[in-house]
């Protein structure tokens, strides 16, 4: 049997690519950091590792940036093995050892509370991710960890949106930076402003051993989150830059030109313009996605 060897200049092209995967994800999560404020010195991080593309990718972004950036922080890997059965959390412990960095195993039962609460032709997804949610808020304090950073991505944002504005009707997306209703709990998403094409891809490069979370529901294509992602990504390959003009969007809003009168109440009427500094509305919009913006500064800039 013929064992086809990769030749150097195929292994020169794949780590340059890697590298230049590495750096543009660099930049995207060191912009989300600094926009949201998303780390200060002193901080210690639980992050939450799924065994997906997305947790690897944003606990190996974050260790980075830790060796360079201008604060102090600590980072806590926490994988909860939520009793699917199939399920490789000794996968996940293995690399996190194998890389040196802090972690905990959590032990739950969310299979057994989901089948007793969600119909036989139902999906526990958005039950299932308020337990893990409940679950990472306990762990926290025992952990002395003061922030949770979750592994969502651009397209994950622009996702939920959608799924809000199709069927829950409300106008809303996913935060970056978070603080939960009773206030003692701080959810950030460094990589946020990060693309999932370029994290698939990164993953793939790095050799991260994804694995799925054994649920019976894990890549059914007829979900609704699947179906607007596949509506997206059709729209995106035919109007090229659309994710990106969302992801603007986002950080543009024109209140007054929406019709939720609670809102405009609130808002009071619109301020003269020769009394009133400028309004948001006319502000100017933050910066667009990454890969429109020019360089920052702060931990970005020190990754060019």
């Amino acid at each position: 049997m013929l064992v086809q060897l990769s030749r150097p200049k195929d292994r020169l092209r794949d780590d340059r690519e890697r590298a230049k995967l590495e750096k543009r994800l660099l930049r995207d999560t060191g912009r989300a950091i600094r926009d949201h404020g998303l780390i200060e010195n002193g901080d210690r991080i639980l992050v939450g590792m799924s065994g997906g593309k997305d947790s690897y990718t944003m606990i190996r972004m974050l260790s980075l940036l830790q060796k360079k950036a201008p604060v102090k922080f600590e980072l806590v890997g926490v994988c909860i093995d939520q009793g699917y059965r199939g399920f490789r959390v000794d996968v996940v412990e293995d690399w996190l050892t194998d890389n040196h960095y802090e972690h905990h195993i959590e032990t739950s039962e969310f299979a057994e509370i989901i089948e007793a609460h969600v119909p036989e032709d139902g999906t526990g997804c958005s039950l299932c991710a308020r337990l893990r949610r409940g679950v990472l808020y306990g762990l926290a304090p025992k952990l002395r960890c003061n922030k949770i950073a979750l592994g969502h991505h651009a397209d994950d944002i622009i996702e939920t949106l959608m799924l809000n504005l199709f069927f829950n009707g409300q106008l809303k997306a996913m935060p970056i930076h978070l603080t939960s209703d009773a206030g003692d709990n701080t959810v950030i998403r460094p990589l946020g402003y990060c693309r999932e094409d370029d994290i698939r891809a990164y993953a793939k490069a790095m050799e991260f051993p994804v694995i799925s979370c054994a649920c019976k529901h894990c890549g059914d294509t007829s979900m609704q989150r699947q179906q607007v992602k596949a509506m997206l990504r059709e729209m995106d390959r035919k109007n090229p830059g659309l994710k990106t003009s969302m992801m603007s969007a986002l950080q543009c809003v024109k209140p007054r030109h929406l019709l939720d009168r609670d809102l405009v109440k609130r808002l009071g009427p619109p301020p003269h313009p020769e009394q009133a500094p400028p309004h948001p509305e006319r502000a100017q919009p933050a910066p667009p996605h990454p890969e429109r913006a020019q360089r920052v500064e702060g931990l970005a800039e020190r990754e060019s």
